[in-house]
């Protein structure tokens, strides 16, 4: 049954047509998935390097024809006034599209469902009265449990139709979730849809309040991405890079459901720690004078200060003859690699050619032929190799910053009018590491050795690359990000009143900047879909102190009811009243999150155990029969619970080095629930909530 057909084809009994076209379009992607096992391949590839690039293809085109049981196959349907990019006959009707997750097609080669980023679904997200773009007839589709259970109109040309809030629409978004982070792929917005759906060649930064759906769209973008650019971005590649293992194992399923299966996902620290292992960790004042981007400038001055002016000939022999560069001409050549601002590797590796072709045009002159082997064989001599090391001497990375950490001379002289004094003591460390393995290094200084590798030699780069929660890398950090994506682009995601690390970014500019895309278009998202007015106004409250000038967000979901805050009488009656008020959320379904500072969590664990409850860590996927997540404040930003609980607000915020960084952690932990919050607290709660 081809997707499109016409209106007076349907039956009388629309629900059961649509539950037809169901049913027949999973047949299809069935028949599509066993076409793909049976392909034979022996007949076809010339060695067994082609078949195993060949097998490897077709596992992963079986894979991505996989039917998600609970993931519906098509969630819209589009009936188009005329037929899409043709000339159209007067008074001939239009086609009919399905939009769904991934191209279902039949035996014939029509299709049965259209990919949800094909151009010709746009209109789903797009059109509306003011601009139909074509569409008479915008049809959504609501299931329950994979099963197709109700379907919803909206007629764009129809003048007498008044325009509505789609239900179902409504019902989708605020659906209680179970299990790892949905796909916003049926209920994307038009102003979301523009960012998900913006080119390859440009850098996007999404700044977007809790609930906005930032993290959602980025995701989409990236499997926009991949279905217009496959083939480019299959040879540069594309990262997502997320604030911790949590979070990552939290979005992971997002993008299979849209049928990507090859994106990598990390953290900054995984990209920047391949040369050492961090075992260490930094006061707060110490890592945002590592995080500086006045460290960038020491550690170029560092590296350099190992190129020394040559105060020696370099005398080549060949055969019974001797070949003689002088040391000037020798500094020329230093000076003018130094001046073309290479790589210091590569002009480690340039040198000894330089100096090599040097004495190819002394045999040249003498009346020899020698090529490009002779000049090869006199670069590798012992006496021009022994002058490139007193010249320009091979640089290890890690030995660098452990002497910069380590050295204090060394430090000040490459550090002068960049540090200051205090500045500089605050770094050093109070007992040096004797070598690099014995050496305790932390996040900040495996950011600096990468830094340092990439001044020596070039860090590969992406096709693109998504930064969630950018808003805390401190600007070493982004740097680390931006040589990732240096000849791609980037999806910069974030809320500057989410910034809980000491360094978080003050401003996209000044963040876009470090990343080496200040060219970047910066879109803010102001609804809100999932978090409750009356919760997100409460957290709201925290914004003039946290982040001045930022717009609050709008939510456009009304929950009456949906915020409850408790003071508890006496701090001993806390936990049995947190024990409580998580046994009345488990009640409600969905899911339900425990929020509390990171020095409560061990007492709250008891309090629920001794009470009965089982309860999950952050990352691990709730089920049917776990609903209960406890969550320390560190790492509940980017996770969402229908239902939260949160505990003694003020020991959230007395849990970070500064006041304002405590009002940021605890916005982020006020913002985590999408159906329901309770707030408990037994100490004041913090005058700025007042």
């Amino acid at each position: 049954m081809p997707a499109h057909e016409h209106e007076s084809d349907t039956p009388t009994d629309p629900l059961a047509h649509e539950r037809a076209h169901l049913a027949a379009s999973r047949a299809a992607l069935r028949a599509m998935r066993e076409d793909a096992q049976a392909l034979n391949i022996r007949d076809v590839t010339a060695n067994w390097v082609n078949a195993a690039v060949l097998q490897a293809q077709i596992a992963d085109r079986i894979k991505s024809l996989a039917d998600l049981a609970h993931t519906p196959l098509f969630f819209g349907r589009l009936d188009y006034l005329h037929v899409v990019g043709a000339a159209q006959a007067e008074g001939a009707e239009g086609e009919q599209f399905y939009i769904g997750r991934r191209h279902v097609h039949d035996a014939d080669g029509d299709p049965m469902v259209i990919d949800w980023r094909a151009p010709v679904s746009q209109p789903f997200y797009r059109a509306s009265r003011k601009d139909p773009l074509d569409v008479g007839q915008r049809r959504r589709f609501g299931y329950t449990g994979g099963e197709l259970t109700a379907y919803e109109d909206e007629h764009l040309t129809d003048p007498t139709e008044t325009a509505q809030t789609s239900k179902l629409l409504q019902a989708e978004i605020e659906r209680p979730r179970v299990g790892p982070m949905r796909d916003i792929v049926a209920t994307i917005q038009p102003e979301q849809d523009e960012i998900v759906r913006s080119g390859l060649g440009g850098s996007v930064c999404v700044q977007g309040g809790p609930g906005t759906g930032k993290t959602a769209v980025g995701l989409h973008r990236v499997a926009y991405l991949l279905y217009a650019h496959r083939e480019r971005l299959a040879r540069t590649g594309t990262l997502v890079i997320g604030p911790n293992r949590s979070f990552l194992h939290y979005i992971e399923q997002v993008l299979p459901a849209l049928g990507e299966l090859e994106v990598k996902q990390a953290t900054v620290d995984d990209l920047v720690t391949a040369q050492v292992e961090v075992r260490g960790t930094d006061e707060a004042r110490a890592a945002v004078v590592k995080g500086d981007a006045r460290m960038a400038e020491v550690l170029r001055r560092a590296i350099r200060s190992h190129v020394t002016m040559p105060a020696e000939p370099v005398m080549v022999v060949r055969g019974s003859r001797r070949w003689r560069v002088p040391a000037y001409e020798i500094e020329e050549m230093v000076e003018e690699l130094l001046a073309r601002d290479m790589r210091y590797g590569a002009a480690h590796e340039a040198l000894p050619q330089r100096i090599a072709h040097a004495v190819l045009v002394r045999m040249e002159e003498a009346g020899e032929a020698p090529d490009d082997r002779v000049q090869n064989a006199v670069a590798r001599t012992p006496a021009v190799k022994a002058a490139v090391k007193a010249v320009w001497p091979a640089v290890e990375p890690s030995k660098l910053v452990l002497r910069l950490l380590s050295d204090p001379e060394f430090l000040a002289a490459h550090a002068d009018g960049l540090l200051s004094e205090d500045e500089q003591k605050t770094i050093l460390w109070t007992k040096p590491a004797r070598s690099v393995k014995s050496a305790k290094w932390s996040a900040a200084d495996a950011v600096l050795i990468d830094e340092a590798s990439d001044l020596v030699a070039r860090t590969h780069s992406l096709g693109h690359v998504v930064i969630d929660e950018a808003q805390d890398l401190s600007p070493m950090q982004y740097r680390a990000v931006g040589r990732r994506c240096s000849t791609g682009s980037a999806t910069v995601l974030g809320d500057l009143a989410q910034g809980t690390t000491p360094w978080s970014t003050q401003s996209w500019e000044q963040a876009l900047y470090h990343l080496g895309k200040p060219d970047a278009v910066v879109e803010e998202l102001t609804a809100g879909f999932r978090v409750p007015r009356e919760v997100i106004a409460y957290a709201s409250r925290l914004l003039p102190v946290i982040s001045p000038g930022l717009a609050p967000v709008e939510s456009v979901r009304e929950s009456p009811g949906s915020l409850s805050v408790r003071e508890v009488p006496g701090a001993d009656a806390l936990d049995a009243a947190v024990v409580a008020a998580c046994a009345e959320s488990l009640e409600q379904e969905g899911s339900t999150g425990l929020i509390a500072a990171d020095a409560r969590i061990p007492a709250l664990a008891e309090a629920l155990t001794a009470a009965g409850h089982s309860f999950l860590s952050p990352g691990q996927e709730t089920t049917a029969e776990s609903r209960l997540t406890l969550v320390p404040a560190s790492l509940a930003k980017g996770l969402e619970y229908d239902y939260v609980v949160l505990d003694e607000p003020a020991a959230v915020v007395d849990g970070e080095p500064d006041e304002r960084t405590g009002l940021r952690r605890l916005y982020v932990a006020l913002t985590r629930a999408v159906s329901g919050l309770i707030v408990l607290h037994a100490a004041p709660l913090p005058e700025q909530l007042g």
